[in-house]
């Protein structure tokens, strides 16, 4: 997550942790958001797979900081913290859980669209993270501050639940009771 614009940059889902996988979603992350040559800080939290040797390792040889907002404790990076108990607490969240680690990387994606490009987040005054991330949401405030309405831009609660679960949705066969 970009802490910036709140953007979701990268994620994977894997039936395991460990250094090698978060050193290949960094790389990938990088070279998606086109920033290889110039990597941002890294802001991490305190799990085993960001702590390893192997993703330290690679942050230097790429030259990339890490840092950390509270260190040796449980829930040391707000940040992502506050993105799990948003992903936790979407409505779409199955509550009988996944059935399978594709259902859960197809959810994921869908989740990722909705958060990034029609959650209207509190922490950046109520634009999208994606929005932010481009650098269009002064516009976008600028606008709504003269009173010009925003068209197409539904609340975030809309967003999610037609995104997710929506009587088209894909997503919804994986929630019980759904066809």
């Amino acid at each position: 997550m970009d802490i910036y614009s709140r953007k979701i940059i990268a994620w994977e889902v894997h039936d395991t942790e460990s250094g090698e996988l978060a050193k290949q979603l960094l790389e990938r992350a990088l070279l998606r958001e086109g920033c290889w040559h110039q990597p941002p800080v890294l802001h991490s939290d305190n799990g085993a797979p960001m702590t390893s040797y192997t993703l330290k390792a690679r942050l230097t040889e790429l030259g990339m900081l890490m840092s950390y907002s509270r260190p040796r404790v449980s829930n040391d990076n707000p940040y992502s913290e506050a993105l799990f108990r948003t992903v936790k607490y979407c409505p779409a969240w199955p509550t009988k859980g996944f059935a399978s680690l594709g259902a859960v990387r197809e959810w994921m994606l869908a989740f990722e669209r909705a958060y990034n490009e029609q959650h209207l987040h509190s922490g950046i005054q109520y634009v999208t993270p994606a929005d932010r991330h481009r650098g269009v949401d002064q516009e976008r405030l600028e606008r709504r501050n003269a009173g010009t309405p925003e068209r197409g831009i539904p609340t975030c609660e809309a967003a999610t639940s037609a995104t997710l679960v929506g009587p088209h949705s894909k997503l919804g066969s994986h929630r019980p009771g759904l066809a």
